[in-house]
């Protein structure tokens, strides 16, 4: 843990400014909290769309968020209450989570956020896995759905054909199936910039997560981050080297960095460190 704050420490000295750009969006708040209720009550799912999931499922797969008598969840709802404060002090509703390499547990991170934020009672979230090379967000959960991301990009589907609701109240999830070739390619397609839009401006309430790929093993996040709000960055305990965390820094230099998350630690869990 002391190894990958000093790493961090190290890494935020180097970037110009030692900050992340802090970027200013303006919207009209007016009748914010009648327009959300609004949307919140004219949110119905179709029922074709509906998952079930399986709690003992979840629990191998370290999905914890939904379950109260978990004394792990406690965790994911302080990173939700740290995460939406940041987010809605510069009106952000977009957030990318990414690690450096494999390995380090970004999609447990995403899922479990996620569904944390949908139990917020005035947020919905919408958890996007855009982990083209090696999507797991519907295989953790227990999702199987016959469209996905995979039928959306070959035209074979409409966005509301697979837009999943996995049993959660206000939560809806976009799985990606299996690999997609000329994954940056496709991220980078007009497309794709339609599609994100179309996600972040629906609902005022709506928190979308995007699950990307690790930063230093390919393009495809880099291509993306323009795109998104903030990040978040997960790390594995003593799974990155210090060159892999400050490389990860600057090239994060231009994003919105909500914070950092050290997963897969030893350490008591109310030493998680944020």
């Amino acid at each position: 843990m002391e190894k990958i704050k000093d790493a961090l420490d190290k890494a935020k000295v180097k970037q110009t400014g030692s900050k992340a750009r802090q970027a200013t969006i303006v919207r009209n708040k007016a009748g914010s909290l009648s327009q959300a209720d609004n949307e919140l009550e004219s949110i119905v799912y179709n029922s074709q769309n509906v998952v079930q999931l399986d709690s003992a499922h979840l629990e191998n797969h370290r999905i914890v968020a939904q379950n109260k008598l978990d004394p792990t969840s406690w965790a994911f709802d302080s990173l939700r209450t740290q995460v939406l404060q940041k987010m809605e002090e510069n009106d952000w509703r977009t957030v990318a989570i990414i690690s450096p390499t494999p390995s380090a547990g970004k999609s447990v991170v995403a899922i479990n956020l996620a569904i944390s934020i949908a139990q917020q009672p005035q947020k919905t979230a919408m958890l996007v896995d855009f982990d083209l090379r090696k999507p797991r967000v519907a295989e953790y959960l227990g999702i199987k759905h016959e469209k996905s991301i995979n039928d959306f990009i070959v035209g074979k589907a409409e966005l509301s054909e697979i837009i999943v609701n996995p049993g959660i109240p206000r939560l809806t999830v976009i799985p990606t199936n299996s690999p997609v070739l000329k994954s940056s390619e496709t991220l980078s397609s007009t497309g794709f910039q339609k599609l994100i839009i179309e996600l972040k401006e629906r609902y005022d309430s709506r928190i979308v997560i995007f699950d990307l790929p690790p930063i230093l093993n390919a393009d495809d996040a880099m291509v993306l981050l323009p795109q998104v709000d903030c990040v978040l960055l997960v790390l594995g305990d003593g799974l990155h080297t210090e060159p892999e965390i400050t490389e990860t820094m600057r090239l994060l230099a231009k994003s919105n960095i909500l914070g950092v998350v050290v997963n897969r630690t030893e350490v008591e869990l109310r030493s998680y460190y944020y």
